[in-house]
């Protein structure tokens, strides 16, 4: 099994509307949230942290633990994929070799955008979980 981690990054915008961070893979030609696998030897968290910098150039404040995912990846391996919510609090995007656009965008316009079905239940988590902590 692959072990993976990663953010869903969130901010109220000026409406005070909650958005999401999407991030576009060029090679995979999909929209998904940051993520990867885990390096031998790290903790689950400390890949997230560094796959969200690594891919979004954001450096983020880690908030509570999100369901986690398990599908099979393109080569029909088993994936687990843990999440986190976060919170921006420096950094910016520069495009580079996995990553070439980001968008913020509603739960819902995420819900819609997200090429992968999985990662939605884990969004819808980060809306439920802000509003009981706020």
């Amino acid at each position: 099994m692959i072990e993976a981690a990663g953010g869903v990054i969130w901010r109220h915008c000026e409406t005070a509307q909650l958005e999401i961070l999407l991030i576009h893979r060029p090679r995979r030609n999909d929209w998904s949230l940051p993520k990867g696998k885990l390096e031998p030897g790290e903790s689950a968290l400390r890949a997230a942290l560094r796959e969200v910098r690594e891919e979004t150039g954001l450096r983020c404040e880690v908030g509570p633990e999100l369901p986690a995912t398990a599908y099979l990846d393109r080569k029909l391996r088993e994936k687990y994929v843990r999440y986190w919510a976060m919170r921006p609090i420096g950094g910016r995007f520069k495009r580079n070799d996995e990553v070439d656009m980001v968008r913020w965008a509603t739960v819902e316009e995420a819900a819609g955008r997200l090429t992968n079905d999985h990662d939605i239940p884990v969004v819808a988590a980060l809306f439920d979980v802000l509003a009981t902590i706020h």
